[in-house]
């Protein structure tokens, strides 16, 4: 089928209504002879033939976008062409990433990597070549990916260093600070399913890129045309920097200094047994090794040490999902350990499950972890004395405002304070970058002499000068405690999470006895999340449909309960405790009359919509919990979030579909 009658046959789906405009006229554009090399237009070809419109719709409806920070989506079609799987057996990854404007493949990446080259130029030294640092996680493509990254950047007049094989998020985040590069890419879709991949842009000070970059970056991609992104570079790897082991043991070094009593973890680790998993990814490479060497007895999962994109022990590899961590309870069942550990494949999240009371396993979810090491670390800081009442005015933790609020009486309780921004860890690393920027005016040092600095000079330096961040963390089971990696870190927070139940193992406690404690003294804080999944140009129109309809015609009531206020983030200008404006972004928070509340907002990296519902049940004043009182509370609050989620869910879909 020659282009003409392609182009003939898209011109009458539309007609028809099976369609949409967009995804047409993206998809005639490539086309292109010259562009575009022949599989590529063999493989539209193929899918007009079979009249798969809605996979073409899919592929073509938009241009894919920067997100929350970089780029995400399919790089294996639901419909996967002759062309893409070349010799590849059917369930194998295809030996071509999937053509389509709104796909993760070499078009996109080379465009969002020329892009980023070329803002880099606009804002930095004239005549300086920018340098980028480049990882990937264990998807299928993600070597590919960063190779052409890479190349791409030479090509551009840059320098790039990229790690010899699969590492972390974290690390790479480090690696920017550590190089005093430019800007970083990790490869990645984080816990996304396999058909998945991504692409994460750091800038220079180690985050997520943030306004105004990202702004800036979104125009140079957008102001490049198709024959300057299909221009091929060199195959050749030459001017490429390769990175590895030296990075690895200065990350690991800087990791070591997160335990706050590694006598206590001596003493007491070696006789707590962990279960670790990387669930097929990067977190292998730190994760063991690390938690060996400060002392703790690790058993890792045989079946998913393995790098695999395929990730084939697994429906998904995402540590929020309890059957992600089957294999990890069943080994800590079978060898009587404490805890199991699981990060997924980039190693930026990490779940946890724990030995209850009664001697089972029992998985505790992301607002219950950051809170327990949020607890923890404070606690103990206190006590040693390293944080008093003198320094307590310049202590942060940091949360997003989808966190559990028992982190904010927990920072109340040891009289600091916990600004909390929007959802998104890059927005926790720019108030970390504010915190040096503020020590390095008032001292006169620079950048290189702060990075430079061991963790507890940095520490002493923040105190005096500054803000010193504790901990930070999300509901969606990323934390972080330290400004040498600028985004959530599942590597630190194993090491974290192992010594918080060390600890707990030293008062004869479990860990939920210790997160017990905090719930009888401070109040029982429950939270629930809930999802719509709508994939595709016709998902994404009914999450589009959701949002507006909130902007437009909130609810008066739900569940039977009065709305009492609601909070527009993206009409309404709103501080956090420091004074700082948060960005404008379409998330609304709904007041009910009971005090309860939940957010509503758009997922920046999946196609979904999210609900967080949250309520809490505080002791009579001046007491706490008994057990039993404690035990009413949660199946309270159990009961009510459930049928509070009801309501949201039936509400929402009715939204969608209006």
């Amino acid at each position: 089928m020659n282009a003409a009658v392609i182009r003939q046959k898209l011109s009458q789906a539309c007609q028809a209504g099976n369609l949409l405009a967009p995804a047409r006229d993206n998809c005639m554009a490539w086309l292109d002879e010259i562009l575009f090399e022949s599989w590529i237009i063999d493989g539209i070809s193929e899918l007009v033939e079979g009249a798969h419109w809605a996979e073409i719709n899919d592929r073509f409806y938009k241009t894919l976008a920067f997100g929350t920070g970089g780029l995400r989506g399919r790089t294996i079609g639901r419909v996967v062409t002759r062309g893409e799987r070349g010799g590849q057996a059917e369930g194998e990854c295809p030996e071509r990433p999937a053509a389509g404007s709104n796909c993760m493949n070499d078009f996109n990446v080379r465009r969002a990597t020329m892009g980023l080259v070329a803002y880099i130029q606009q804002v930095g030294p004239v005549g300086a070549k920018p340098h980028v640092v480049f990882a990937h996680d264990t998807r299928h493509f993600s070597r590919h990916f960063a190779e052409l990254a890479a190349r791409t950047v030479v090509e551009c007049g840059g320098q790039a260093s990229l790690f010899e094989s699969e590492r972390s998020t974290p690390e790479l985040s480090f690696a920017v600070r550590h190089l005093g590069a430019d800007a970083g890419v990790v490869v990645t879709a984080s816990h996304n399913p396999p058909h998945d991949n991504g692409y994460k842009v750091y800038f220079n000070d180690g985050a997520q890129v943030v306004e105004p970059h990202a702004g800036g970056i979104i125009r140079q991609v957008q102001s490049l045309a198709a024959e300057a992104v299909c221009r091929k570079p060199s195959s050749a790897p030459q001017g490429i920097r390769i990175i590895g082991r030296e990075m690895d043991d200065a990350y690991l070094e800087r990791l070591h200094s997160l335990a706050l009593e590694p006598e206590m973890i001596r003493k007491h680790g070696v006789g707590l047994k962990v279960v670790y998993s990387p669930l097929h990814g990067t977190g292998a490479r730190i994760v063991p090794a690390l938690l060996m060497e400060m002392g703790f007895c690790v058993l890792t999962v045989a079946e998913q040490m393995k790098a695999d994109g395929c990730f084939p022990t697994v429906r998904s590899p995402n540590p929020e999902n309890a059957e992600a961590l089957t294999l990890g309870i069943r080994l800590a069942d079978l060898e009587k350990a404490d805890l199991v550990l699981a990060t997924d494949p980039d190693a930026d999240r990490m779940g946890v499950a724990i030995r209850g009371q009664d001697g089972k396993m029992e998985l505790i979810n992301g607002n219950q972890i950051g809170s327990i090491m949020a607890h923890y670390r404070l606690e103990r800081l206190f006590a040693r004395g390293i944080l008093n009442a003198t320094n307590r005015q310049r202590v942060r933790l940091i949360k997003t405002v989808v966190t559990t609020d028992l982190q904010k009486a927990i920072a109340q309780k040891f009289g600091v304070e916990i600004p909390e921004t929007l959802t998104g860890f890059k927005y926790i690393g720019a108030k970390l970058q504010k915190y040096e920027t503020q020590l390095l005016r008032a001292t006169g040092m620079d950048a290189a002499g702060y990075r430079r600095l061991p963790e507890s000079a940095k520490r002493d330096e923040l105190l005096r000068h500054s803000a010193y961040y504790v901990f930070g963390g999300e509901e969606s089971y990323g934390y972080s405690a330290s400004d040498f990696t600028r985004d959530k870190d599942a590597n630190a927070a194993c090491l974290m999470f192992a010594e918080a139940a060390a600890f707990a193992r030293s008062r004869q406690q479990t860990l939920m006895d210790y997160l017990d404690s905090i719930y009888a003294e401070l109040g029982y804080y429950r939270e629930k999340l809930g999802q719509l999944v709508y994939e595709g140009a016709e998902g994404a129109e009914k999450i589009r449909r959701i949002l507006e309809s909130y902007e437009q015609s909130p609810p008066s009531e739900m569940a039977g309960l009065k709305v009492t206020a609601v909070r527009d983030h993206a009409q309404q200008e709103i501080r956090d405790c420091e004074g700082d404006v948060l960005p404008r972004e379409r998330l609304f928070f709904v007041d009910l009359e009971n005090g309860a509340r939940y957010g509503v907002r758009g997922s920046g990296t999946e196609p979904k919509i999210k609900f967080y519902l949250f309520s809490c049940e505080k002791p009579p004043l001046g007491s706490s919990f008994s057990p039993g009182a404690l035990a009413e509370a949660k199946r309270r609050s159990t009961a009510f979030l459930d049928s509070l989620w009801m309501a949201i869910e039936g509400d929402a879909r009715k939204r969608a579909d209006a």
